[in-house]
């Protein structure tokens, strides 16, 4: 497969940082997000100045996915050009992006191939790396949907934030369970599964935090990543960050870390003290 002759594309949930989309010549698609009356496109706002904005806010962010007339001006720009589309989407289950792609490729002609994640965050963006890599060594489109497919069931996502204060805004707990949880300070430890974000346990302090999240990894993907890659994400609290890298490099020193902050789409649902670890099992 001509890899010149192939765009890989992923939407704002696959939260991946610019660098890495200019590296491999990615096409993200961005989600839109309201906050205190002004509305704004993932890309016409920095990651730093919307953790300012949402920490200010007295209110959650609202998101909009990604329409079926953003999915057919992107997909039409490269199918008139002759070329080949892999589009990797969010997790169908957390968003509508997916339907909405679905949707806009019936409506095309041209060679569009749609790949649901079944993740979040930089659990689709590890995904999304995978695909560039190997139609970089010139592997065809079903061979790349072949290793997709397996390594969609190996994603691990751990995770966790530092205030329950957002997750009660944005109504996913209630305001008595965010009051006990303050006082008794527990935090969540999330995972994905299923496409969806579930609790797998809690603790108590964030100073606890970043061991539970080494010892999930150590529980569920073993101790040996010498050929792997894990990625670190925070938000604002990049010292979290620095923390869980450190430890990271101690216990596992993997082949590759990637270090990133999440973006407005991922942070209006967690509040900008978030921590978190993806790599595949």
């Amino acid at each position: 497969m001509n890899r010149h002759n192939t765009k890989i594309i992923c939407d704002g949930i696959a939260n991946m940082p610019k660098d890495l989309a200019e590296k491999y010549d990615i096409e993200v698609v961005p989600m839109t997000i309201m906050i205190d009356g002004k509305e704004y496109r993932e890309t016409e706002i920095s990651d730093e100045e919307f953790y300012v904005l949402m920490r200010e806010s007295k209110e959650m962010p609202k998101t909009s996915q990604a329409t079926y007339v953003d999915f057919k001006e992107v997909f039409e720009k490269y199918t008139k050009e002759g070329k080949t589309i892999l589009y990797i989407a969010g997790s169908s289950k957390s968003s509508g992006t997916y339907q909405s792609a679905t949707l806009a490729s019936k409506d095309i002609e041209g060679d569009i191939h749609i790949f649901d994640s079944m993740s979040i965050c930089f659990g689709c963006g590890m995904l999304v790396l995978e695909a560039c890599k190997m139609n970089e060594e010139g592997f065809d489109m079903e061979s790349i949907i072949n290793k997709l497919n397996d390594l969609r069931e190996k994603v691990f996502v751990s995770m966790s934030m530092n205030s329950l204060e957002y997750l009660k805004k944005g109504g996913r707990i209630s305001n008595s369970k965010a009051l006990v949880g303050n006082l008794l300070n527990i935090r969540p430890i999330l995972t994905v599964k299923d496409g969806l974000i579930y609790q797998e346990s809690q603790i108590r302090g964030n100073k606890k935090i970043i061991p539970a999240l080494i010892n999930r990894t150590r529980e569920v993907c073993g101790q040996d990543f010498s050929d792997k890659t894990i990625a670190i994400a925070c938000g604002d609290n990049i010292e979290d960050r620095e923390k869980l890298k450190e430890l990271v490099q101690e216990e596992f020193n993997p082949k590759e870390l990637i270090l990133l902050t999440i973006n407005p789409p991922m942070c209006s649902h967690s509040g900008p003290g978030f921590i978190g670890l993806t790599c595949f099992k």
